[in-house]
């Protein structure tokens, strides 16, 4: 989005309340706390988790600039400005900046994980596309939209689910990239393979 003035876009102020991981264990956004109590997913390019997690902390209140795609409660930043006036700028990644190195590594999916909790908000990619969703713990759940969006009944606030895939965790936050998802309902429980 480096093509993009960020004067010229609406400007949303919070707290940030935690990060949130792409499945490499990088940064690329936050949720950021309304000062009315409500929240929002921010979306930001991998490329600048390293710089924007050096300067902001959960609790840190910063102001946004960035677009709102259709039919999503997220905004894809283009800026941030921190609680210190420092501001940072997406002019796209660096010409050597081509993603992470042997991406079927091992090293870059993580670790067998499963987890379970409640579902407290959808997650989406930059274009509004839902990708997973929040579990009350700060678990990021990630998928791929074709299959987050046949699986919706799973992702949606209030349900309980239990997932499992490979992860990361790291001092940043938590995600998990799910193979398979269940519903948590009493003693019954639905079950869906990705």
């Amino acid at each position: 989005m480096h093509w993009i003035d960020p004067a010229c876009l609406p400007e949303t102020r919070g707290k940030v309340v935690l990060f949130l991981l792409n499945p490499h264990g990088n940064a690329d956004g936050f949720i950021l706390q309304h000062a009315d109590g409500v929240q929002q997913q921010v979306h930001f390019p991998p490329h600048l988790g390293k710089q924007i997690t050096r300067y902001v902390t959960p609790g840190d209140t910063v102001r946004v600039r960035g677009v709102k795609p259709r039919g999503a409660d997220l905004i894809a930043a283009v800026s941030l400005t921190t609680r210190q006036g420092a501001e940072i700028v997406d002019e796209g990644p660096a010409p050597h900046d081509h993603g992470p190195k042997h991406e079927h590594g091992h090293e870059l999916h993580g670790e067998p994980m499963d987890v379970q909790g409640e579902v407290i908000m959808p997650l989406y990619g930059p274009k509004g596309e839902l990708r997973g969703a929040l579990l009350e713990d700060g678990t990021s759940l990630r998928m791929p939209p074709h299959a987050a969006s046949e699986l919706v009944e799973y992702l949606t606030p209030g349900v309980h689910v239990q997932a499992w895939g490979r992860g990361v965790k790291n001092k940043d936050g938590c995600t998990v990239d799910v193979h398979d998802i269940a519903e948590l309902v009493d003693e019954v429980a639905g079950h869906a393979g990705l």
